[in-house]
């Protein structure tokens, strides 16, 4: 089934749907690393200049809360496909099958009300910045492209929880079906297995470095 060769078309056509939203999810996320490392090296660039030239960046304040909505939200819909958001499983942990999807739907349902609730708020204190000329302090940058930043953020995670919606009604009707368009659920025991699969590989690496250090001295 993972070819996909057993899928029903409307099953074919979610997959489709979800790998393309998945990989502009991807490049969102990826903007959002490259946004955080600039901040990390004009933050670097702050302290250099201020310690050793007495000329800090100019505005960087104003920069900073400028940007933060960038990494602050255009990554939460990658999060949720990755089903990283903190979740309370101590109920839904121990359940399968119909029951499990059922909560699962309700939730998502929920989860969606909330989003389209914060949505239409955040596009309003848009609207209000941009009618308004609401800018910075410092430098005076206009504030409301950040703002409408946010609803658009919004706007990509309920796209995402709309297909994750969608995926739990399949897995509802035909709980043995092939999981497609839901968030990665893994067990206490899973995650922990996965941390130490991952630590076990950053020592491998270190030992690996350590003989080639060896091997050069040598």
């Amino acid at each position: 089934m993972s070819d996909g060769t057993a899928l029903s078309p409307g099953a074919l056509m979610l997959k489709r749907v979800d790998g393309t939203f998945s990989k502009f999810e991807e490049f969102l996320n990826l903007v959002a690393a490259l946004v955080i490392l600039g901040v990390m090296l004009v933050g670097v660039a702050q302290v250099l200049g201020r310690k050793l030239f007495s000329f800090p960046v100019p505005g960087y304040v104003d920069v900073i809360e400028m940007v933060m909505t960038i990494f602050a939200f255009i990554s939460i819909a990658y999060c949720q496909k990755l089903g990283g958001h903190v979740r309370m499983e101590i109920i839904l942990g121990r359940l399968k099958g119909r029951m499990l999807y059922g909560l699962e739907i309700f939730g998502t349902l929920v989860a969606m009300s909330a989003v389209i609730v914060l949505m239409y708020y955040a596009y309003g204190h848009f609207i209000r910045a941009y009618e308004i000329g609401d800018s910075t302090i410092d430098i005076q940058l206009a504030i409301w492209p950040s703002k409408l930043l946010v609803p658009c953020a919004f706007l990509v995670l309920l796209v995402r929880l709309f297909l994750n919606l969608l995926g739990f009604i399949r897995l509802f009707m035909n709980p043995n079906a092939e999981e497609i368009a839901v968030p990665r659920m893994e067990s206490v025991d899973e995650q922990a297995q996965h941390e130490i699969d991952a630590g076990l590989a950053g020592e491998q690496e270190k030992v690996d470095l350590l003989n080639r250090d060896s091997e050069v001295r040598s």
